[in-house]
């Protein structure tokens, strides 16, 4: 259980954090910036749902608990040694990425295939998925950089991935099933 009686506790104040298992690294680690670009997806979550409801809404509510996981598996090293912990150690699951994947799949059934490129845009939920999808697209390359240098669950690397997409077909079913999308017209200004 999370218990946060005081929110400052200084101990930043020389540029380092501590990650999950106790560590001190700097605040500009590599994978200080993977878990804060991930908070940052869920920030600009937050107010995709502003523009959502029902169904999509409830969608998006268990895609920002995911990132509080995903968050929580990456500021923790070390998964070798998780068994010392003490303690169930949180890490991202298939089963996580394999609901994503079953999600798109439900989503893109309902829309035409694309035959040009979409620009990011359309109906305000569309456009904050499309920036969704661009934070998270940042998040999956600092993790996939942070998984050249050290040990990290593959399945948040996996999910993040995923993500991205969900968060593409998404944007299409929030522009009227695609029919609003807006579309690319290569060297249309020129």
């Amino acid at each position: 259980m999370v218990v946060l009686n005081r929110i400052y506790t200084r101990t930043g104040d020389a540029g380092e954090t501590a990650l999950g298992n106790g560590a001190r690294v700097a605040k500009h680690s590599l994978r200080v910036a993977a878990y804060g670009t991930v908070d940052e997806t869920n920030a600009t979550l937050g107010l995709a749902r502003l523009h959502a409801e029902g169904d999509t809404d409830a969608a998006l509510a268990r895609i920002q608990n995911d990132l509080f996981d995903l968050g929580a598996d990456l500021c923790r090293p070390d998964m070798e040694r998780d068994h010392e912990a003490g303690h169930p150690v949180l890490r991202m699951a298939a089963s996580q990425v394999a609901r994503l994947e079953s999600e798109i799949d439900a989503m893109n059934a309902r829309l035409e295939p694309l035959r040009s490129f979409i620009l990011p845009g359309g109906s305000p939920l569309a456009a904050h998925l499309h920036l969704c999808r661009t934070v998270s697209r940042r998040a999956e390359r600092q993790a996939v950089e942070l998984s050249s240098i050290e040990s990290i669950n593959e399945a948040a690397v996996q999910y993040l991935n995923r993500l991205s997409d969900w968060f593409f077909v998404a944007a299409r079913i929030a522009n009227e099933d695609g029919r609003a999308d807006v579309l690319w017209v290569p060297g249309a200004n020129r």
